[in-house]
């Protein structure tokens, strides 16, 4: 691949020679002026820092993380929506046009998004203006490594802009109120006939905004505009409406010879011109650049680079999902191997990995990164520690280091079965009596499974869950496995206690009646409810399962759960079952994992499938017809990504973080190692 730059290795010239943009994604004019259906079209821009920009295909912003720079200040977190949005009026023909749409009480205006011929993902964002003959163009991108927005204007004809750019200088959960502490005074600068800047630092706490154009500016119009709503979190069940500053106005030539040019920034790196512009918008166009011929694969492997982000100390991480997430353990392992592995950047996932070692405690890697300096992670998290058993397995068999495996991972590896063996956080311990991992207790959540509301845990799961005993299982076989191939210390007590493991998974965890798997076995006994927990002792390379048994799990699964975006969390009908995600927090939370479909679970599934059907082209060709319904949800949610989750039933609206990262990884990990043409 070569759509990394700046992040890993370049690809080699014969890669280069081979790769091409992903296809665009367009939306016309019939829905661009449907404001009901633009308006919930987004896009997403990321820097490699854990920054990003975003909103939607109407221009209007309806979440509260929406914005044109929602930098990092201290990568990839503390992040702060400094720039929310730009307004623009077009002269043309002696007459003033709105392109921006902004929405208020009991009105949207203005209404730019009805002059909207169309807008799409080619790769920037990228709207499409007619007005009055003339046709104006805007696309935004972000500049890797650095906290700026470069927004660029093109036209058919001489026209003129006036663009006024809106602060919020707050938190990215927060929300800004007027207030007398902000600081409106702007400096401008004269930097050469074609460049100019403007400087505002509204609060001394945070740092001063740049803005580099290519016109002139002045403080006309510098004001509050009190009241900006956010839909989104209108439906969210939280605050909704915002109150912005205009801090000026920047006019604009542009003509068909000379776009126009804005770059906000908090950098100082230097001046921007006209020249500078173009040459960092060939460095991104060709960072987005991809090898991947599948169409899907294609449009995957270009968003898989948008969870890639730097620390602050310069070791790579995986954010969890934007907008609100962050680099979280168990979705980083889970990740991994497709984010990484199967796109050959094997480099950057050996500094993941090693990223998360370096931060072990008492055998365990962490669960989060706290979003503010001075707090240490959390540890709350039984499965993130022995995915990563899994994640490094797949980057040895794809042409890893062996001695980094054999010098770094594996005496880590040993450390973990050690402390899982004699305990480590929050009651994880292997039970004596059978080999099988215990976790948790009554008041946590140590699964995936993990929404908790205040002391209400709402999937509670402690005790011996079957996919943590899955996992376990499948690690101490590759301990076995991986010392065996790059040598190290023995591991003949790891296969031992997966053999034990493996006799004892069996015999408590098969639900004869039903055909498949207890899902966990708890204080009060087993529970027999149908989840989507079974599969990963389908999929995982070392299953404690017999034929058969895959086979019945495959099939309970494929009938309880599977709907065309991922699997349920639970099946209809079981006491619990919610069929919609919606509401204010209590209410989403309440269905987070007890019905909602999650499309990472179809990476699994599909897994799971070939693992127990084999891997003829008629399995193969089934396996990718169950992604056809993601080829339409890259093409109307977060354009390009896969989002978290949807409603456990039709017509599966979406919900939760509109681009979350094991949803990309594990669909594009089966389209490039599973689905691939050989």
């Amino acid at each position: 691949m070569t759509s990394d730059v700046n992040i890993g290795r370049a690809g080699s010239a014969r890669a280069r020679a081979e790769s091409r943009h992903a296809p665009p994604i367009a939306i016309g004019r019939d829905g661009c002026v449907d404001y009901a259906r633009s308006s919930r079209i987004e896009w997403l821009e990321t820097n490699g820092t854990g920054a990003f920009a975003m909103g939607t295909a109407a221009g209007v912003n309806t979440r509260r993380y929406h914005g044109l720079l929602v930098a990092s200040l201290r990568p990839p977190v503390d992040r702060f929506v400094l720039l929310s949005k730009v307004e623009e009026t077009v002269h043309v023909a002696g007459r003033d046009h709105d392109l921006a749409t902004s929405q208020y009480p009991g009105v949207v205006a203005p209404q730019g998004y009805r002059a909207l011929e169309s807008f799409r993902l080619d790769p920037f964002p990228t709207w499409t203006w007619a007005i009055d003959g003339a046709v104006v163009e805007k696309r935004v991108f972000m500049v890797q490594g650095k906290q700026t927005v470069v927004l660029q204007y093109r036209a058919n004809r001489d026209c003129h802009l006036r663009v006024r750019p809106f602060l919020a200088f707050r938190d990215f959960h927060a929300l800004a109120r007027a207030n007398d502490a902000l600081d409106g005074r702007v400096s401008h600068d004269r930097r050469g006939p074609d460049a100019a800047v403007m400087r505002i630092r509204p609060y001394a706490g945070l740092p001063g905004l740049t803005i580099h154009h290519g016109g002139s500016a002045t403080s006309e119009g510098a004001c509050w505009y009190r009241d900006a709503e956010y839909i989104e979190e209108l439906e969210r069940g939280l605050e909704f409406r915002e109150d912005l500053y205009c801090a000026g106005t920047i006019e604009l030539a542009v003509s068909p010879e000379r776009p126009a040019w804005i770059v906000a920034t908090i950098e100082k790196n230097g001046d921007w011109d006209f020249v500078r512009v173009a040459s960092e918008e060939a460095v991104e166009l060709e960072r987005r650049r991809t090898t991947a011929t599948d169409p899907l694969a294609a449009r995957l492997s270009v968003a898989a680079d948008a969870y890639l982000a730097r620390r602050a100390d310069g070791t790579l991480t995986v954010m969890a999902g934007y907008p609100w997430f962050a680099d979280w353990g168990r979705d980083t392992m889970i990740a991994v191997p497709g984010l990484l592995i199967a796109r050959g950047l094997l480099d950057q996932a050996r500094d993941v990995l090693s990223g998360f070692i370096a931060h072990l405690d008492m055998g365990v890697v962490p669960n989060r990164f706290v979003d503010r300096a001075g707090e240490p992670p959390e540890y709350n998290t039984a499965d993130a520690t022995l995915w990563m058993f899994h994640a490094v397995r797949e980057y040895l068999r794809a042409g890893g280091d062996r001695r980094w495996v054999r010098d770094a991972f594996l005496p880590a590896a040993h450390e973990i079965i050690r402390w899982h063996a004699r305990g480590t956080h929050h009651g994880i311990r292997i039970d004596p009596a059978d080999g099988l991992l215990v976790s948790g207790d009554a008041g946590s959540q140590l699964t995936w499974m993990d929404a908790k509301i205040g002391d209400w845990v709402v999937t509670p799961r402690h005790g011996k869950a079957v996919e943590i005993n899955a996992l376990w299982i499948n690690a101490l076989r590759v301990i076995e496995e991986l010392s065996t191939q790059v040598g190290g210390a023995p591991a003949s007590e790891a296969a031992a206690a997966a053999a034990r493991a493996t006799a004892s998974f069996r015999r408590v965890f098969w639900n004869e009646a039903r055909g498949c798997l207890f899902d966990v076995l708890g204080p009060e006994g087993p529970d027999p409810r149908v989840r989507p927990n079974q599969i990963f002792a389908v999929s995982l390379p070392f299953s404690p399962l017999d034929d058969a048994q895959k086979c019945s799990v495959v099939r309970v699964v494929e009938r309880e759960l599977l709907t065309p975006l991922g699997l349920r969390t639970l099946a209809r009908g079981e006491p619990g079952y919610r069929a919609h995600y919606a509401g204010d927090p209590v209410a989403r939370d309440s269905a987070y994992h007890q019905g909602a479909a999650w499309p990472w679970l179809l990476g699994p599934y599909v897994t799971g499938y070939l693992n127990a059907f084999g891997r003829s082209p008629e399995t193969r060709a089934h396996a990718r017809s169950l992604l056809a319904s993601v080829e339409a949800h890259v093409r109307v949610g977060c354009l390009g990504h896969v989002g978290e989750l949807l409603d456990a039933d039709p017509p599966h609206a979406p919900g939760g973080a509109p681009a979350q990262a094991w949803s990309v990884a594990e669909i594009l990990r089966v389209l490039l190692t599973e689905l691939e043409s050989p």
